[in-house]
């Protein structure tokens, strides 16, 4: 539990649950001999740090290799030292980090289960794994193998949710993906979309091409949920499979209300062009969409920001993640225009709800000054 200050109730005692931690192999001889088998452990491909784009300070904070120099998050001890010991985290959810969009999507699929693999014996079963709850990896431009995955992992007691990367050869709402998400809601697993490391096959991060810095591509790449979600809003996504859950996991929700105002507006006159998703978009928000907010989402700590939070429901929606253990991994801070609410749903609430954690540290207390 993390004291956080309130404003109205004076110090508060809270769970903390952090909804994004980002692990990895070891490195990359560590994935392919010990979770990788032929004809795909002698293949070629990126290792994690092979993107256009690299923060100029360094990808990853200090103090985050392995003890051996092991590649940064991929130490369930140091991870677990770091996060329940000095952050105050209780339940930290995992989201392995793989290698973008393969040329050749078995290869793609192999890397995705490598990395599930990975997960469960060293995190999920391991010393700490009480405290962790796992991201499977799927491949969704290998559907059957992605089907393969959930089945795989669906009945694993510390699974929370599948994972899929943001860069896509596709929109998320197009048919062939369809069976993907009614597998995964018939699992009950919400589907975490993030940004992939890796160059793999990425598209540009913008629709007109490569941005030219560092900053301009942190700026624009989480954006791109937006055709995702737009899409399979109109696409009836929603409407087809209503027990699907999908979490935008790098963060970008402050830009939810003004595009979902502007679908609506653009929405309203035409919904007889779309009988298969009747509702005004925004209605299929609620109960289907979640994000990830960290140290560079929303207005920071402002007199609007509880406000901020309530426009299109976005307090409902949002759940704490670090990104530890790359650079921009955040502490939790909640704005002291927060209500007591609002602060619960962001630290732990949702999370709860949406992963259905139970764990002796929920509910919150309350501890009077």
């Amino acid at each position: 539990m993390k004291e956080l200050h309130d404003g109205a109730s004076g110090t508060v005692r809270t769970p903390v649950i952090d909804a994004s931690v980002h692990i990895f192999c070891q490195s990359n001889q560590d994935l392919r001999q010990n979770f990788m088998q032929e004809p795909f452990r002698s293949r070629g491909f990126p290792d994690y740090e092979m993107d256009w784009y690299g923060a100029p300070g360094g990808e990853y904070v200090k103090g985050s290799k392995g003890p051996n120099r092991q590649y940064p998050g991929s130490d369930p001890e140091l991870v677990a030292e770091e996060l329940f010991d000095r952050r105050g985290v209780d339940i930290a959810i995992l989201h392995p980090m793989t290698r973008g969009i393969m040329p050749d999507r078995h290869l793609g699929t192999a890397i995705a289960a490598a990395h599930n693999a990975m997960m469960e014996t060293r995190w999920l079963d391991g010393e700490f794994g009480d405290r962790f709850r796992g991201t499977i990896r799927v491949n969704p431009d290998d559907v059957a193998g992605a089907l393969r995955e959930i089945a795989k992992y669906k009945d694993h007691p510390r699974v929370v949710q599948i994972g899929i990367p943001l860069q896509s050869r596709e929109l998320y709402g197009k048919p062939q993906f369809w069976p993907l998400w009614e597998a995964a809601a018939a699992a009950n697993l919400p589907v975490a979309v993030h940004i992939e490391v890796g160059a793999g096959i990425a598209f540009p991060p913008t629709p007109s091409g490569k941005t030219r810095t560092y900053e301009q591509y942190l700026s624009f790449m989480s954006l791109n949920y937006l055709y995702h979600l737009m899409n399979m809003i109109a696409e009836g996504v929603f409407e087809r499979t209503p027990d699907v859950k999908f979490v935008f996991a790098d963060g970008a929700a402050d830009m939810l209300t003004p595009f979902m105002w502007r679908m609506d507006c653009f929405g309203r006159p035409h919904l007889e062009q779309t009988p298969w998703a009747p509702k005004m978009p925004s209605d299929y928000l609620p109960g289907h969409v979640y994000f990830v907010q960290g140290s560079l989402d929303g207005p920071g700590d402002t007199e609007f920001a509880g406000e901020w939070a309530g426009f299109t429901g976005k307090d409902d929606m949002t759940m704490f993640g670090s990104s530890y253990p790359h650079w921009d991994s955040a502490e939790l801070e909640v704005p002291g225009s927060y209500s007591a609410e609002q602060r619960d749903k962001l630290c732990w609430r949702n999370a709860a709800e949406l992963y259905d954690i139970r764990s002796p540290a929920i509910p919150s207390v309350v501890v009077a000054q």
